[in-house]
């Protein structure tokens, strides 16, 4: 052995009792030396036990270690000469217990094992440090259960217990936000649309009956909420303060909201009806000469709601009776035709005004209202576009696709009926 290649030993024991030698290449390459006990080692670890136990067994055992867990090995040293709590208090991350725990399985010490599983289950996790916990306790067994239980899935009661939990604090069901609760509410809707994307398990959970009902209370509620708060705004003495709006803005808010986690939840149709139910009240506030030059911050959302309503039934993901479908679009299209310019000005006029309709948000309704228009009856359909190009701004909704095509429809129409009219005069004089 040449001992100019042994660096200053790392004493695990009693200095002078040591019997053993546990040889490591560290960072650099070198061995590196590590004076051990013969007794230590065989209790702790079944494969020191077998190597030292063995006929002609060396006092001296090489153990083949990398640079990136040269460190783990030495842990794993120190910590075989510790008792069982003092080695929990000595692990003091997740990469290290993770690095220890593969030492620990590879030399067969479970004592060392318990306390990193017993660390590991204790102590938070980040997302890729959940990912390789379960790669390294994946093949062991019953004693990793205490770790597995932090991450398996839950039963659906209990996932439907948390759901209609987040939903009523994401609604406000059970009542106001507490104080700086607003985070917290945003948070929690953020958490039942993660759920709604991502568990695989709950379209089970919102199938249940009454988890239904306690979206559509909410629903009814946020609705009810918002005519209120709408109908008191105008009995404000200065609707130029932030505060007159900020209450109504946060129910538009909780609307828009809903409009993306209830198609998750095949209940899209029960908002629409009740945005139905409040339009024409609804305009009737937001048109009053109070509002005129004001909050065009709520006229603004009040028309992304609507658009989500509107693509809702102009696509078909939720069927309306055709005078429902006739309702909506008269309601809302003069609207609309209304505040699309009155924005693009407001905009021209200042500079960084922020309260637009941007080019998606034009092309989603004019594709919504196109696709609507084409689903009424005809005679509907010839009001709307008499009602059109009647109109000062014919530019936007641009309704020329559908009209093309009622035209179309429409010369179809007459010829099938002429045709069937010979047909049948035809059939009256062979007779």
């Amino acid at each position: 052995m040449d001992k100019g290649a042994i660096n200053d030993p790392c004493r695990l024991g009693e200095q002078g009792r040591n019997d053993t030698i546990i040889c490591l290449k560290n960072k650099e390459g070198r061995p590196e030396w590590f004076y051990s006990h013969s007794s230590i080692l065989t209790d702790k670890s079944k494969y020191f036990a077998h190597q030292l136990l063995r006929p002609n067994a060396s006092n001296l055992i090489e153990l083949q270690c990398s640079e990136f867990n040269y460190d783990h090995h030495v842990k794993l040293l120190r910590l075989l000469y510790l008792p069982a709590h003092l080695i929990l208090e000595s692990l003091d991350s997740v990469k290290s217990a993770l690095g220890v725990l593969e030492l620990a399985v590879s030399f067969q010490c479970e004592e060392i094992i318990g306390c990193c599983i017993q660390y590991l289950e204790a102590v938070p996790w980040e997302d890729k440090e959940e990912e390789d916990i379960l790669k390294a306790i994946s093949k062991l067994g019953p004693v990793a259960m205490p770790v597995l239980a932090r991450i398996q899935p839950v039963d659906l009661t209990a996932t439907k217990n948390v759901f209609v939990s987040a939903v009523c604090f994401a609604m406000s069901i059970n009542g106001p936000c507490p104080p700086f609760g607003d985070e917290l509410k945003s948070s929690a809707q953020e958490q039942v649309e993660y759920m709604l994307g991502e568990d695989e398990d709950l379209p089970l959970v919102t199938a249940d009956d009454e988890v239904r009902s306690v979206v559509r209370t909410g629903l009814s509620k946020i609705c009810k909420c918002f005519e209120q708060e709408l109908s008191s705004l105008l009995l404000e003495s200065n609707l130029a303060s932030d505060t007159a709006e900020a209450k109504i803005m946060h129910c538009l808010s909780d609307l828009e909201w809903m409009c993306n986690i209830l198609p998750k939840m095949d209940l899209m149709k029960d908002f629409v009806s009740n945005w139905a139910e409040i339009s024409a009240n609804v305009l009737g506030l937001v048109e009053d000469q109070k509002l005129d030059s004001l909050m065009w911050g709520l006229k603004t959302k009040l028309i992304k709601v609507t658009a989500k309503v509107l693509d809702a039934v102009g696509y078909g993901s939720v069927i309306l009776p055709a005078p429902c479908r006739v309702t909506l679009l008269k309601t809302w299209l003069p609207y609309i035709r209304k505040i699309k310019p009155l924005l693009d000005s407001k905009g021209n006029e200042e500079n960084g005004f922020p309260y637009k309709m941007d080019e998606d948000l034009c092309q989603s309704i004019e594709g919504a209202i196109v696709s609507l228009v084409l689903s009424l009856p005809s005679n509907d359909q010839a009001d709307i576009f008499a009602d059109w190009m009647k109109a000062d701004q014919v530019q936007y909704p641009d309704l020329s696709e559908a009209f093309e095509v009622w035209c179309f429809r429409t010369k179809s129409a007459k010829r099938r009926l002429m045709e069937g009219l010979n047909k049948v005069g035809n059939a009256t004089i062979s007779l």
